[in-house]
C-alpha cells in the first residue's frame, strides 16, 4: 500500500464527502477508520470515492489489473460516549498488536501521532471526547499517552473487533435502545 497517497485520499474525499476523521491505520493489508459522517450517504461515498481511486493508482504504478479488496467495507455505530477512546485505541495499537512495532508512537500511519504526540495533520479532526480529555494541547496528550499505559482487556478488543465485523452497534443497552427508537436499529 502507497500510505502517502491513500492518505492524500482521505484528506481529499473527507473534506469533499462531510466525514470527520478521527482516528486511523493503515496497515499492510487494510485500514481502520473512526469518522463521524456528517449524512446518511457520507461514509459510504468516502470509502466508494477513496476506493476506486487508489485501486487505479496502485493498478497503474505495478502494471495489474483487477480488484484490491476481499469485499465491501464493513462499519459500525458506537457510542462515542462509553467507547470512542477504546476504539480509538484498538485501532492506533493495531500495528503494536500485529507485531510490526513495540510501541504506538514508532509506527507512522496511524492517528496515534496526532493524538499522543501532536503531529499536524489536514485530514486530522480531532472528536470532541478527545478534546476533552485536559485544558490544552500538552494536557491532552499526555493523559492519552497515559490510556496507553495499561493493556486493553481482551474482551474490550474482542467485543470491538466482534462488532466491526457483524455491523452491529457497539454501546450501552440505552445506546442501543436509543438507536431502535430513533432508526429502527437492532442487535
Amino acid at each position: 500500500m502507497d500510505f502517502a497517497f491513500y492518505c492524500r485520499l482521505m484528506e481529499q474525499y473527507s473534506e469533499e464527502h462531510g466525514v470527520a476523521l478521527h482516528g486511523w491505520v493503515l496497515m499492510t493489508n487494510h485500514v481502520h477508520l473512526l469518522v463521524t459522517p456528517s449524512t446518511e450517504t457520507s461514509l459510504s461515498a468516502f470509502m466508494q470515492s477513496i476506493g476506486r481511486r487508489y485501486v487505479r493508482y496502485f493498478n497503474r504504478r505495478h502494471e495489474r489489473t483487477g480488484g484490491l479488496w476481499e469485499g465491501r467495507f464493513r462499519s459500525c455505530l458506537i457510542d462515542s460516549e462509553n467507547y470512542l477512546l477504546a476504539c480509538q485505541r484498538y485501532i492506533e495499537m493495531n500495528p503494536v498488536s500485529a507485531g510490526m512495532v513495540t510501541n504506538p508512537e514508532d509506527y507512522w500511519w496511524s492517528s496515534y501521532q496526532c493524538h499522543a504526540l501532536g503531529k499536524v495533520s489536514d485530514m486530522h479532526s480531532p472528536h470532541p471526547i478527545y478534546q476533552a480529555l485536559g485544558k490544552d494541547q500538552p494536557d491532552r496528550q499526555r493523559r492519552y499517552r497515559q490510556l496507553f499505559a495499561k493493556p486493553m482487556p481482551d474482551y474490550l478488543k474482542d467485543e470491538i473487533r466482534k462488532t466491526a465485523r457483524s455491523g452491529k452497534s457497539l454501546g450501552s443497552i440505552e445506546f442501543k435502545s436509543q438507536l431502535k427508537a430513533r432508526y429502527g436499529i437492532s442487535d
